[in-house]
């Protein structure tokens, strides 16, 4: 079987990656018949990570200007450089579009993150299988890939029942979170056949595991607005947001941003302690100055009531915040020696939530890690070691925030690749 572009992955940048290379085709006035396109999928269906993006409500991609996208979901430089170009050549609000003009209507939430407005992630793939039919691609699905050779100039993808020749590949299969869904590392396996440099994958917007685990009576509690903090012999990895207690350790929004560099810190280490900082809006004179005044103006008052009123603080929490300060749990504020208003001080600021345990790979929402960045032309997505070969999604060398940026991206770069091959 000969395709004239052959996708291997269909997820959001293998679909994205189908849909451009036919429109860029029709604007270069090749006929369809005379440009043939596939997409070979090893799960039974496409997009399996755009039905379980945001809880299966599917979190498309965040608003705001490309740079706002740039500077707020992708935090180092060489990832921003790299990325910008595909952001800017087919935008959030260009992929909204596409979805539009399909009937999917999507809604902004006050985070930035946008959905559809059904809230169902299913009715987005739906609209890309449309415009998949619509763009003449032949999509096979069940179909994994084994292993790609070139050969003369053409490539040969051999899967586990057939052989495809192809003028072109597309390598769009995904990184290695969530095996279940099918990204279990293929696409990097390719790359490096053809000599590609892989950076070991590692953990991205994955959940903590601590030890020893938190109390049960805390699982499911969140901290709204707290400041985590992950410390190793003398450095530390800190985020501000939300934060949520696990059977098993922390999740959230503040977890997940931080997972990354903590992973990478970690590394041969044995001990890396997680704390939060209750109220990380009080620099740490405002946070002393504060209890001091509880003293004057309510010394009658308990301790633990000025605890409970905190936005922050969840009573469910304020009993191990005091123990671990060292405070009766019916101490006033008139009564508290200065080494007790200290020690309430630090652990307010400090609070320990324990030390890590593990940072799961297979749990990510996304990996770090894949095929360096150097080695693909960010212009076009095509790789600089081997030509024909275009490499997109999150196969490459980057993570982005939570909030859609990650999906934007393979969005993104999915389309830059496919409108390139031509």
């Amino acid at each position: 079987m000969h395709s004239d572009v052959l996708i291997i992955g269909g997820g959001p940048a293998g679909i994205c990656a189908a849909i451009a290379a036919r429109k860029k085709a029709r604007e270069n006035g090749i006929e369809d018949k005379d440009f043939s396109i596939c997409v070979l999928e090893r799960n039974k269906r496409l997009g399996v990570k755009i039905r379980i993006s945001g809880g299966g409500k599917c979190n498309l991609t965040h608003e705001g200007t490309v740079n706002q996208l740039i500077g707020k979901g992708f935090l180092r430089k060489s990832e921003q450089r790299f990325l910008r170009h595909a952001l800017y050549s087919f935008t959030n609000k260009e992929l909204l579009d596409l979805l539009e003009k399909q009937g999917l209507r999507t809604v902004a939430r006050d985070d930035g993150k946008v959905f559809p407005v059904s809230g169902v992630a299913d009715d987005v793939l739906r609209v890309f299988e449309k415009e998949l039919g619509d763009s003449i691609v032949q999509v096979i699905a069940g179909e994994r890939v084994e292993r790609v050779e070139k050969m003369n100039g053409v490539f040969s993808v051999i899967t586990e029942k057939a052989e495809f020749i192809a003028d072109v590949v597309v390598l769009a299969t995904g990184g290695v979170s969530y095996p279940k869904t099918g990204t279990t590392g293929d696409g990097l396996k390719i790359a490096s056949s053809f000599g590609h440099t892989v950076r070991k994958p590692s953990p991205a917007l994955a959940p903590i595991y601590l030890k020893p685990i938190p109390p049960q009576i805390l699982a499911g509690v969140s901290f709204r607005g707290i400041g985590l903090r992950v410390a190793v012999q003398g450095r530390s990895v800190s985020r501000a947001g939300d934060l949520l207690i696990t059977h098993k350790g922390i999740s959230g929004p503040a977890c997940l941003s931080l997972s990354r560099e903590a992973a990478e810190m970690l590394g041969e280490v044995e001990k890396a302690e997680v704390m939060v900082d209750f109220l990380p809006e009080y620099a740490s004179e405002a946070l002393k100055k504060l209890l001091l005044a509880q003293a004057s103006v309510n010394g009658s008052g308990l301790i633990r009531k000025f605890l409970q009123v905190q936005p922050s603080i969840p009573s469910s929490v304020v009993s191990f915040i005091m123990e671990q300060a060292g405070v009766d749990w019916e101490e006033k504020w008139g009564n508290l020696t200065k080494k007790a208003r200290h020690s309430l001080e630090q652990t307010l600021r400090n609070f320990a939530l324990g030390v890590v345990r593990a940072i799961p790979l297979h749990s990510g929402e996304v990996s770090a890690g894949g095929v360096v960045l150097k080695e693909v032309d960010p212009k076009t997505m095509e790789s600089r070691v081997c030509k024909g070969l275009f490499l997109c999604g999150e196969l490459l060398d980057y993570a982005g925030e939570i909030g859609g940026f990650n999906l934007q991206a393979a969005f993104s770069s999915g389309w830059l690749a496919g409108s390139s091959v031509c």
